[in-house]
Parts: structure tokens; C-alpha cells; sequence
């Protein structure tokens, strides 16, 4: 496979930013003199904390969605995540008329469950570290005639995330790397798809916490690599292995994945609330984490950064920034 044939391309991404125009927000990018000081280079900050419900999630969902014929749309959409997809889902199927049944782990986040709830969905949970959640979904939809829009494993959604980068490198420019979270693998196969397909030179780095590093993993050994499931404050990455769609795509393009503490994770939320002004959940700080800590050695001039979202609650927010969870 070539960058040519993969199965998500630039003329994707540019025709699901088309689909979302006036649907997604088209989020700020933030810069601060005090971090460039910090970590010796120009960063620029895709705030995607500021997305509709809180993250970059809802390009992905929407763009899946609004793909589906009416006939499938009038059944129903089924997924399962552990927040922000889930949110992401329930609004996308809000917007488009439909309903949405999410199987979302017990022990997710309160705020995002009732986000979840919020926006209409019907919410089904099960245990993270025993249950099967893709059979639980596969199921439901197949009892009720549902069709899933996964997490990541789907081009739409994957052209969907890709978005957040084009609108970053159509305002910023040409830069020299690119950042972003990794999970599942869906931001970062959408992410490089849309850098390398506009600056083929460009370096795409991912970062993962130190507890749940299989994509790291796996692009070390050139395969698919499971763990155990981690625990990490960083939930929106607790995965045991990345999909199989976004490695396909990852293994070509992201050139380096940086691993990031718990501790550090803090860190970067605190500097993120108290320097930036801006609230940002574990996940979405991993990569201002890994530039704090400066866990990728020697910097290039230019470094774009997407912050991934912003959905967690002040209780929640208070006691990680304590080092309290």
C-alpha cells in the first residue's frame, strides 16, 4: 500500500470539510510567547476543547452520519465509546433526525455520560476490563436493525478527524511537525493524511501515555501489538491495541510516537489552565505534555498541536491538577 491507495485521501478530507461547514466550529488556534520560551519553537494550538461537545469527535461522527441513506438514518446509529465519540454520535444523530444507542464503559466519566444522556441517546454499559464492547454494540445493532459508526475504524470518520489539520495548516502555513493524541488512531491517521497530503516533508508525531503505549508498540514491531488495558488518567486513550484500519494508514505516515506520564499529564493541564486559559482533559493535554517535558528532544521551528478536547468536569479537573486521581 502507497499513499496513493490508502483508503482515506486528501479529497476526502476536503470533502468532509465541505460536509461540516456550518455544522462543526471551525475552532481557534492559540499561541503563547511563554510556551514557544519554554520548548524553543513557534507552537500553534488547535483548540478542539472548543469543538461542539468539547471535542474533535463530533467531525468524525457527523461526517459518518450524514453519509448514511435515509433508510438507515429512519433505524438508528449504534456506537461505543468511552466519552467523547459517544457524545460526539448522540449529537450527530440529534442533528440529523435520528436516534442513538452508545455502550459506554461503567466507570466513564460522569460528566460525559451525561452528556451523553443529554443530547437523547439511549446509553447501555458494561465493564472495560471484562466485556467485549464492539460484540455489545454488534449485537444491539443487529437486534435493532442498527448501523455502527465506530469510534475510528471507518474512513468517514477518519476523513472526518482529518479536518481539524487542514483547518490548522490552512491558517497557520506550512509547518515543520504536527502533534496530536493517540488512541484508537483515528485523529492522528486523519491528521497525517491531511499534513503529508499538503507538505509531504512534514513530521507527524503522535503521543500516548506511558501506560497504554500499543501504538508505539506497534509500529516498533510493524504489527498490530496488544496490552493489557491500561490505567491511566488519560481515558480517551485506555485502549489495548489500535485499530486495524488506522495502523494501515499510521504504520506509512506517522513518523514518531512520544510517551508521556501521568504525572506529566497534570502538569500540562495545570500550565494549560493557568498560563493558556484553557481547560483541557487528559487525553487532549498529552501532546503539550510531551512539549513540556520535552520528550521529543530537539524541536523543529514550526510545531502544530492539536488539543483533542476538553470534556472533563471541575471536581474531576480539580483533583487531577492536586494530583489527587
Amino acid at each position: 500500500m502507497t499513499p496513493t491507495t490508502l483508503p482515506v485521501t486528501l479529497d476526502d478530507i476536503r470533502a468532509a470539510a465541505a460536509r461540516l461547514k456550518g455544522v462543526a466550529h471551525r475552532t481557534p488556534v492559540l499561541r503563547s510567547r511563554t510556551l514557544d520560551a519554554l520548548v524553543g519553537a513557534e507552537v500553534f494550538l488547535k483548540c478542539e476543547n472548543f469543538q461542539r461537545v468539547g471535542a474533535f469527535k463530533f467531525r468524525g461522527a457527523y461526517n459518518a452520519a450524514s453519509r448514511l441513506t435515509p433508510e438507515q438514518l429512519a433505524r438508528g446509529i449504534a456506537t461505543y465509546s468511552s466519552g467523547n465519540h459517544a457524545q460526539a454520535v448522540a449529537l450527530a444523530a440529534r442533528e440529523l433526525g435520528t436516534t442513538a444507542v452508545i455502550v459506554m464503559p461503567h466507570d466513564a466519566p460522569a460528566s460525559k455520560r451525561e452528556a451523553t444522556a443529554g443530547y437523547g441517546a439511549e446509553i447501555v454499559t458494561y465493564d472495560r476490563y471484562t466485556g467485549d464492547r464492539v460484540a455489545i454494540a454488534e449485537a444491539l445493532a443487529s437486534e435493532r436493525g442498527l448501523t455502527v459508526i465506530p469510534p475510528y475504524e471507518h474512513p468517514h470518520v477518519i476523513a472526518g478527524q482529518g479536518t481539524a489539520a487542514l483547518e490548522l495548516l490552512e491558517e497557520t502555513g506550512e509547518l515543520d511537525a504536527l502533534m496530536t493524541p493517540v488512541g484508537g488512531g483515528g485523529l492522528i491517521a486523519g491528521s497525517a493524511t491531511a499534513a503529508k497530503g499538503r507538505h509531504a516533508d512534514l513530521r507527524v508525531i503522535g503521543v500516548e501515555p506511558e501506560a497504554g503505549d500499543d501504538t508505539k508498540r506497534s509500529l516498533e514491531a510493524g504489527r498490530r501489538i496488544e496490552i493489557p488495558v491500561p490505567h491511566t488518567i488519560a481515558d480517551g486513550q485506555a485502549l489495548h491495541t489500535p485499530g486495524e484500519l488506522t495502523f494501515s494508514i499510521n504504520r506509512l505516515l506517522v513518523d514518531e510516537i512520544a510517551l508521556v506520564s501521568d504525572d506529566e499529564i497534570r502538569e500540562a493541564m495545570r500550565f494549560a489552565f493557568e498560563r493558556l486559559k484553557i481547560v483541557v482533559e487528559p487525553s487532549g493535554a498529552t501532546p503539550l505534555a510531551a512539549l513540556l517535558a520535552g520528550r521529543m528532544g530537539s524541536l523543529p521551528r514550526r510545531v502544530g498541536v492539536i488539543i483533542s478536547g476538553g470534556n472533563v468536569d471541575a471536581e474531576r479537573f480539580a483533583r487531577l491538577c492536586g494530583g489527587m486521581d
